[in-house]
């Protein structure tokens, strides 16, 4: 095969992995390549070096272009199978849960138990419990419980009972008192050292051997006498066990931190108060990550004792996410120091701050749906998040022209004019938006982005994008003088100038983004944008207008 036909399929998939995901990249690129022509692994060495140059002649094209360069290439899609396996036992009925604990609104990691959740219960016409643990005082956002029925209703999941767990203590009471009744269960006022060293050399502390009548009379004294730390409930389990944290682990403790619901101060753990709600609520399946199978060893014990039918346990890998913050105590003190705005501030990977970037709750879902109930840990793909919405919003967001950290071109030979741009190049009926040079003089000034800027070249001949050509003559160190060079487009492609964005008369435009602001100059047709509008900043990336006063301020999405 000639050089210049792998030239050519290399430019088809970088010009395609640029389309999909803003950029191209090197490894993709190489990937498609070789699953389409198997013969040149061989040469492997040889194409890497045009792999690169290619990708770099592509990354530096103009969005428009890029858009108009895939349409002249066929590409092959793989069948991959899509949607989410079959429940076992459906056939009985589907009851299921999402149990967030509210010390702060949701975030991406709760919205794939949140709609893989829902996907089921839709799908067989089942029902969805929410269920807010919050037997841990501590750790309580009041304004939490809100704000997890908010986010769920943004992403478009639909629950059919509440159940708060702080409304349930007593219930939790009931179920100890009987373990104790039994024998399965007893109050413990060992010091948490020594009995950790028992536990780890698989011996019995002697509270273990107390009467059932001595431990229910501890029991009660622990809502009355005992102190934080000086008692806890005990699940009798297998002292042998070869997990330790499954032996005699604790079900009820004493937290003396005042609750912002309920004046208690005896609260169930998770594992216990877990499996009696998943009962007593007839939860029929049970969809957790593979860290939680510990957790289902514990809760079994329960099940065993109380002579309970067990749920259907499905364990999914675990989905690690990197890239924005999701510690809802991090991001809580964060808040409070003044590090970050609120809980969607663009930094974070909260729904809120999702929404405000402009991520849609459909992006969100196809995304989790095809992470799925996969046994195999993931790293989580923001850029098949991205993907997923760009395919959403890309239709709706009309163009306009940002230029960042701005910079001065003073141009020659130009005269004032208003010149036209699409609104939308695949909508040509949705109409143009008019885009203005003022000259005095025969001279102009536009602004750049300080990226476009600091390529710039003397001799360079150049196109501002839907207006006019430039030829640069001079470049200093904050500005540079350009001559008017006609309106040919058709010149401009032969001569295969960089297309670049441009303002002339502009308003203040902050965007926000997890990397850091973007301070320049929007086009002054984004004034009549309404607020919540997505948009698309060309070469720059889709964002959502924030707020629009003096300033206009924007939330940064993706490319």
């Amino acid at each position: 095969m000639e050089i210049e036909e792998i030239k050519e399929i290399i430019y088809k998939y970088a010009v395609k992995n640029a389309y999909d995901y803003g950029k191209a990249d090197e490894k993709a690129v190489l990937g498609k390549i070789f699953a389409e022509r198997k013969e040149l692994r061989s040469r492997a060495k040889e194409i890497i070096p045009i792999v690169k140059e290619v990708i770099d002649e592509v990354n530096r094209l103009p969005r428009e272009k890029i858009e108009e360069e895939v349409k002249r290439f066929k590409y092959v899609t793989k069948k991959v199978e899509k949607g989410l396996k079959d429940l076992p036992n459906a056939d009985k009925g589907v009851v299921m849960r999402f149990a967030p604990n509210p010390s702060g609104p949701l975030h991406i990691g709760h919205a794939r138990a949140a709609i893989l959740n829902d996907e089921y219960v839709k799908r067989y016409k089942g029902r969805l419990i929410l269920r807010i643990e919050d037997t841990d005082p501590a750790r309580i956002l009041p304004e939490a419980y809100e704000m997890i029925e908010e986010d769920l209703a943004w992403l478009g999941v639909e629950y059919h009972e509440k159940v708060i767990q702080s409304d349930r203590l007593e219930i939790y009471y009931e179920h100890a008192r009987k373990l104790i009744e039994l024998g399965k269960a007893y109050v413990c006022t060992c010091e948490q050292e020594k009995f950790q060293k028992l536990k780890l050399t698989k011996k019995a502390c002697e509270c273990r051997g107390l009467s059932v009548e001595e431990n229910l009379e501890r029991f009660e004294k622990m809502f009355t006498e005992y102190r934080e730390g000086e008692a806890v409930v005990r699940l009798k389990t297998d002292l042998a066990h070869k997990d330790p944290s499954v032996r005699d682990f604790v079900i009820l403790r004493i937290c003396e931190t005042p609750h912002v619901r309920v004046d208690a101060r005896v609260y169930p753990l998770m594992n216990f108060s877990v499996a009696v709600d998943d009962h007593l609520l007839g939860v029929t399946h049970v969809l957790r990550g593979k860290d939680h199978i510990a957790n289902t060893v514990k809760q079994r014990f329960i099940y065993r004792y109380f002579n309970w039918n067990e749920p259907i346990f499905i364990h999914y890998g675990i989905m690690k996410i990197e890239g924005l913050t999701l510690s809802t105590s991090k991001i809580r003190e964060g808040i409070e120091k003044g590090i970050y705005s609120g809980w969607d501030d663009v930094r974070l990977g909260t729904l809120r701050a999702l929404k405000r970037r402009g991520i849609t709750p459909e992006a969100i879902r196809k995304a989790m749906i095809e992470v799925g109930i996969k046994e195999s840990d993931i790293n989580f793909s923001w850029k098949n998040l991205y993907a997923y919405n760009k395919e959403i919003i890309e239709p709706k967001a009309n163009r306009y022209f940002f230029v960042f950290d701005p910079k001065e071109i003073i141009i020659s030979g130009a005269e004032t004019k208003t010149y036209k741009a699409l609104l939308h190049p695949s909508f040509k009926d949705r109409g143009f938006r008019e885009l203005k040079i003022v000259a005095e003089n025969g001279t102009a000034k536009v602004y750049i982005s300080v990226d476009d800027f600091e390529k710039l070249e003397e001799g360079e001949f150049l196109r501002l994008m839907d207006a006019f050509n430039i030829i640069i003559e001079k470049k200093e160190k904050d500005k540079a003088y350009a001559r008017y060079a006609g309106e040919d487009l058709k010149e401009a492609r032969e001569k295969k100038a960089k297309l670049i964005q441009w303002v002339c008369v502009g308003i203040e435009t902050i965007v926000l983004s997890p990397e850091g602001e973007y301070r320049g100059l929007a086009e002054d047709n984004l004034k009549d944008v309404p607020v919540d509008s997505i948009v698309q900043f060309e070469r720059f990336g889709f964002v959502r207008i924030d707020s629009k006063n003096e300033k206009i301020v924007a939330y940064y999405a993706h490319r």
